[in-house]
């Protein structure tokens, strides 16, 4: 039995079924997004969602997972496609009957990636003739509700159990409060949310056993302590896909680019002796902070005189998201200059500062911390140079969140353990 993945991306969903014992296949057209699936073991057939056909997967899919892209609820960009919404609801509403009127409402298409929303339907109409499949998960931007109530509706004629709504992926363990619309249906059982594991404040215990768990903070997830100062990227003109890497106006590239342009000058005792947390070997193993590996958690440093408290900024506009290290993220959105994240020191001096010493200009969040703060292992084989894989980290579904939504549907049941946040 199959569980189809319909724009599968780099992985999110595909993760967090490997980590329940389960494999998918997945349909993806970017061709990065395939080279990251390749990379890390996952099934993938490159190709448009839009003109693949469902029939080879007919009576053989048990589950189908959808994340589409929905420019027509999208309040990023342009916003081109906010009014092709009646077209994506015409669309769904012909693909249900089995009249595929797509290539026509296409030509009406302010944004030509808007009817991408009805895909799934032309899928589960297909696979509804042969009873299938048992279950559906899809996953889109929190203003895309109006368009999951018309799918419950129709999943709800077939024979489904069907819910709906807006969840935060902080509740589950992911350290970001990404808040995403969720359409779960089944055949065999209720459809209804996951509980939360976790909350904005720790729950004490009470008679019906273990209260919630705290949010993971950026800090927990990434293994810092508090004022651990962020890994700098290092520009060295792209990665495996080519091209510049691209870099927010007014954010450093390194440490050493701040150090030859006069603009932060380290005192001696600023440098790194040893980590608490490491042992006193971590300088000689990791070397200095712009030479360390950016799969490697940043150490706690000794030097109490110029410790700085770092915040994630979401993008260089006046009203960005800015939360400190012991929060969770905002929601990770990259692709725009405006949107790429950068970890910003805290403007007011630690106590005993000499005055001297300026706080540390922003510097770039690295692929690797984007990952990890959604929820991907530190290892996982991102492809394509800085941009691409940005590009990927932000489109996907935490994987934690993806787990908790389809553990239900799988019979499986997580554990604290099967997600290791920082390694």
């Amino acid at each position: 039995m199959t569980v189809l993945d319909l724009f599968a991306g780099p992985g999110g969903w595909s993760h967090a079924l490997t980590v329940l014992g389960v494999r998918d296949v997945g349909l993806e057209w970017d061709e990065w997004a395939c080279k990251t699936r390749a990379a890390a073991g996952q099934l993938t057939i490159r190709t448009d969602v839009a003109m693949y056909p469902a029939w080879p997967f007919l009576g053989t899919t048990t589950g189908l997972i959808a994340s589409p892209p929905c420019q027509a609820w999208s309040m990023a960009g342009k916003r081109l496609g906010l009014l092709d919404q009646p077209l994506v609801h015409q669309a769904v509403a012909d693909l249900a009957q089995g009249r595929d009127t797509r290539e026509r409402l296409l030509a009406s298409c302010r944004d030509e990636r808007s009817l991408l929303a009805a895909e799934p339907i032309r899928y589960l109409h297909a696979l509804n003739q042969h009873g299938q499949p048992e279950w559906v998960a899809m996953e889109e931007v929190p203003d895309v509700p109006p368009l999951w109530r018309q799918y419950a509706a129709i999943l709800r004629t077939w024979g489904y159990s069907v819910w709906t709504g807006i969840l935060n992926a902080a509740d589950y363990g992911v350290p970001q409060t990404r808040r995403r619309a969720i359409l779960l249906a089944s055949r065999t059982r209720t459809a209804e949310p996951p509980p939360p594991t976790h909350a904005k404040l720790a729950e004490p215990e009470s008679l019906f056993g273990p209260g919630r768990t705290q949010w993971v903070s950026m800090a927990e997830a990434l293994g810092w302590g508090a004022t651990d100062r962020p890994v700098p990227t290092v520009c060295a003109g792209g990665g495996p896909g080519g091209g510049p890497e691209p870099f927010p106006s007014g954010s450093r590239k390194t440490l050493a680019d701040a150090r030859d342009r006069g603009t932060w000058k380290p005192q001696p005792r600023s440098v790194v002796l040893k980590s608490r947390r490491e042992g006193a070997g971590s300088a000689e193993r990791h070397g200095s902070r712009e030479n360390r590996s950016a799969h490697a958690p940043a150490p706690t440093f000794t030097d109490e005189a110029h410790r700085w408290s770092w915040s994630l900024r979401s993008n260089n506009q006046a009203n960005a998201t800015v939360r400190r290290a012991d929060e969770p993220a905002g929601t990770l959105f990259f692709g725009h200059r405006a949107n790429e994240c950068v970890w910003v020191p805290d403007p007011v001096a630690p106590d005993g500062l000499d005055g001297e010493q300026p706080a540390p200009e922003s510097i770039r969040i690295t692929a690797v911390e984007a990952g990890l703060l959604q929820t991907f292992p530190a290892d996982y084989p991102w492809a394509g140079n800085k941009g691409q894989q940005f590009s990927q980290i932000g489109n996907a579904v935490p994987p934690r969140l993806a787990a908790h939504l389809l553990a239900p549907h799988l019979g499986k049941t997580l554990t604290p353990d099967d997600f290791t946040l920082a390694a």
